[in-house]
């Protein structure tokens, strides 16, 4: 998603807020700005849950890419990465292949600038492309994933909290195709999506919310949410499940003060495979 212009004011400090850099507040993290800390507070007033929605689904992040590191998956394409975390996608992905390769993806020039610094002591494995999702041509053609990708080995592709910022008339479903069509069988994709089921009142006013960020977006109802995964092979147990609850261990332990229940985490997650 391409940066507003005028979006700094000319004066280095951001007047539209960024949902990198919302999500970087919701976690705790220091790279944010007055205009999205007031938006944030705006937004906890009506979403009370919108920092355990933010913890659940960077739990699933972590599972989805451990998942797929397991399965032997060393190379991984994190469209959205949004900024620097802790328990980042490289740092993951090489606790299981030390030589595993990730290329990340944010339209965010600021995600982009704070990313380099931090991956620069293995930058011949490690890159970062400031693009919009909306390219994935581009993206695939882009000289930081070629030097590193290898497209006809198996990919993980992360297009975690995403979907959900693409409105229907920009053809989400289409867009995730073209991604799809550009890997190999045997790949994995994760998705995870805001759903309006749960809590319809507090989707509907987490979309106006976001409508006046630089990221602008849509929830979905679980059916339309399942509709991403048509023609992949869900990883099942454990299917379609809330972000918090995604885990392929069959007696996962639950610290219940870690526990964070669907309904103060209503994301739906999942990750397929390319079949073939």
């Amino acid at each position: 998603m391409s940066t507003d212009p005028g979006q700094d004011g000319g004066h280095g400090v951001p007047t539209v807020p960024s949902a990198a850099r919302l999500y970087d507040y919701y976690l705790g993290g220091k790279n944010n700005f007055a205009v999205d800390r007031e938006l944030a507070a705006k937004i906890e007033s009506q979403v009370p849950e919108i920092k355990q929605m933010a913890r659940a689904n960077r739990r699933f992040l972590t599972r989805a890419v451990e998942y797929m590191a397991r399965q032997g998956i060393d190379q991984f394409l994190d469209i959205g990465s949004g900024l620097p975390a802790s328990d980042p996608v490289h740092e993951v992905a090489r606790r299981h292949s030390p030589e595993a390769r990730v290329v990340y993806v944010d339209h965010d020039p600021v995600v982009r600038v704070h990313a380099e610094a931090l991956l620069a002591d293995r930058a011949e494995i490690t890159g970062v492309i400031q693009a919009d999702m909306r390219d994935p041509e581009g993206i695939f053609a882009d000289p930081a994933l070629t030097g590193r990708i290898d497209p006809d080995r198996p990919v993980g592709l992360l297009l975690v909290a995403m979907l959900h910022f693409l409105q229907d008339h920009e053809d989400p479903y289409g867009l995730l195709r073209r991604y799809l069509e550009r890997l190999p069988a045997g790949s994995f994709v994760a998705i995870s999506h805001v759903e309006n089921e749960t809590a319809p009142e507090r989707a509907a006013a987490l979309e106006r919310f976001y409508a006046s960020t630089s990221s602008p977006g849509q929830t979905r109802s679980r059916a339309e949410i399942a509709r991403f995964f048509e023609g992949l092979e869900l990883v099942d147990p454990p299917g379609l499940a809330h972000g918090g609850d995604w885990t392929t261990d069959p007696s996962p332990v639950v610290d219940a003060d870690d526990h964070i229940p669907p309904e103060q985490a209503w994301g739906l997650a999942g990750v397929a495979r390319i079949p073939g």
